[in-house]
């Protein structure tokens, strides 16, 4: 990703992005048409507290998975019917091309017949198999330390990770992912959080729930 945006893009109206977002795929229907693909990809977001949950807990109104960016390809190439556009900066730019992938990180997945979106992908920072967190940069794990999988084996990130990005906005619902998958994490797994929150969010409010709890 670069730091300037390019030229081009639309920025869309919120309630239209709704509408178009209103048929977003489940997770399970992106696992099957990636199934087999050879580069590591998970769900993120929402959907992967709820995979670690092993239930639905709210509604979503989106799917986000993260890949790295070099497996971009890979898995756009399973979706020939559909059509990438890149996100950022409050814009799309439909169809993207090269300049528009090195400028964004955010790639939606559109059905062209309908202009309905189905799924978010993130194309992360890493090197070979070690993934950069994009936060901080200093943060590196390997791919295999950050992916779990439901019990149907669907890949998700860890929830430690999920909750750390959660962080930076911390909207109404953020706060609720927490304080609903706070008592399913143990003690390592807090103590992991706190360590990254400490890091990447210093004095965050959450870090304060993590030691009293």
């Amino acid at each position: 990703m670069t730091d300037s945006v390019p030229p081009g893009g639309v920025a869309p109206d919120v309630d239209e992005l709704d509408a178009r977002w209103a048929d977003a795929w489940r997770p399970e229907q992106v696992a099957e048409r990636l199934g087999g693909v050879a580069t590591p990809w998970c769900v993120v977001a929402g959907w992967a507290l709820d995979l670690f949950r092993g239930e639905q807990s709210r509604p979503h109104g989106d799917l986000e998975i993260a890949v790295p960016e070099a497996g971009f390809a890979e898995v756009r190439d399973r979706f020939p019917e559909h059509v990438f556009d890149a996100v950022g900066s409050g814009r799309v730019w439909a169809g993207a091309g090269a300049e528009a992938l090195a400028a964004t990180h955010q790639t939606w997945l559109r059905d062209p017949a309908s202009g309905q979106f189905l799924f978010d992908v993130f194309r992360e920072p890493h090197e070979g198999g070690t993934w950069i967190c994009r936060r901080d940069e200093s943060l590196r794990l390997p791919y295999d330390a950050i992916i779990e999988r439901s019990a149907d084996g669907i890949p998700y990130l860890v929830p430690e990770l999920v909750l750390l990005f959660k962080a930076k906005e911390a909207r109404p619902k953020d706060h609720e992912d927490f304080d609903g998958v706070l008592p399913l994490l143990n003690r390592a797994r807090r103590d992991v959080l706190g360590g990254w929150l400490t890091r990447v969010h210093p004095g965050h409010p959450w870090l304060a729930e993590l030691a009293r709890r």
